[in-house]
């Protein structure tokens, strides 16, 4: 079962992959499983040419959005975690109530106020519009609470605190080092979703120069049935479209891995 499992997971993969060095006849024809008449090479060039090299704009948008949204959003989050799990004060638990409220309310449920809000403020169709809705995020909130209690020991800020250490200087030397798996997961968690994310970025932009991948392939296969030469081009630009996921998967598995292992314990 676990290996049918994995192959049901994996066979969208390597007909992208395998799809990705055809033409477009081969993928019409359906013969799209195998790298007969491959020409990989050539619907990279294409990619990397097209409207003056658009792709390659859209994918450092994307990465920009997911790379540095999900790195303020990890420190916001371990930040806040941190701060419900070690000080006391007023309407600490009744705040920590609405933050698991805010884990239960969609995203796409507030795509709406969030436009009127950067429409009010004069930020819809700029990077901003995208940028700060995702440093926030309730679920990291919460899990960073959970890594914190169980990570980082209140004998050790006592420690640093008797050396002299302010409350800022013990939370990024002592906490926050402590907590770097929970930091590592959120950061994992929200740069899949910010990367993947679709709809946020279609309420808010207009410009295209301004797209994520996911809203640039999205507008490229919506002409594909007019004109299938841009077959070629989604099933390329998705397949690379892939790979900063693989890649910060595998670079950072080993504090994922541990702060999962934590997680699930606590």
């Amino acid at each position: 079962m676990l290996l049918l499992s994995a192959l049901y997971t994996l066979f969208p993969l390597l007909w992208l992959v395998t799809a990705a060095t055809k033409d477009t006849g081969g993928l019409l024809t359906g013969d799209a499983l195998s790298f007969k008449g491959f020409d990989l090479g050539h619907n990279l060039s294409e990619l990397a040419s097209y409207n003056d090299g658009v792709y390659l704009r859209w994918y450092l948008n994307s990465l920009l959005y997911a790379g540095g949204g999900a790195l303020v959003c990890a420190l916001i989050s371990v930040a806040a975690g941190y701060a419900f799990d070690k000080y006391d004060f007023r309407g600490k638990e009744k705040l920590f109530a609405v933050v698991l409220l805010g884990v239960l309310v969609p995203s796409t449920a507030l795509a709406l106020p969030m436009y009127l809000l950067a429409s009010r403020a004069g930020l819809v169709n700029t990077y901003w519009s995208v940028l700060l809705p995702v440093l926030v995020n309730p679920f990291g909130v919460y899990l960073s609470r959970v890594f914190s209690a169980a990570h980082i020991p209140d004998e050790a800020l006592e420690a640093a605190r008797i050396d002299g250490a302010s409350e800022l200087r013990a939370f990024w030397s002592i906490g926050l080092r402590m907590v770097m798996p929970g930091f590592v997961t959120v950061f994992l968690f929200q740069f899949t979703a910010i990367w993947n994310n679709f709809f946020l970025p279609l309420v808010m932009l207009s410009d295209q120069k301004l797209f994520p991948l996911s809203l640039g392939l999205y507008a490229w296969n919506s002409n594909t049935h007019a004109e299938p030469s841009f077959y070629p081009l989604v099933v390329t630009g998705s397949l690379l479209a892939v790979l900063p996921l693989v890649v910060a998967f595998v670079a950072l598995q080993r504090h994922w891995k541990a702060g999962l292992a934590a997680g699930s314990v606590k």
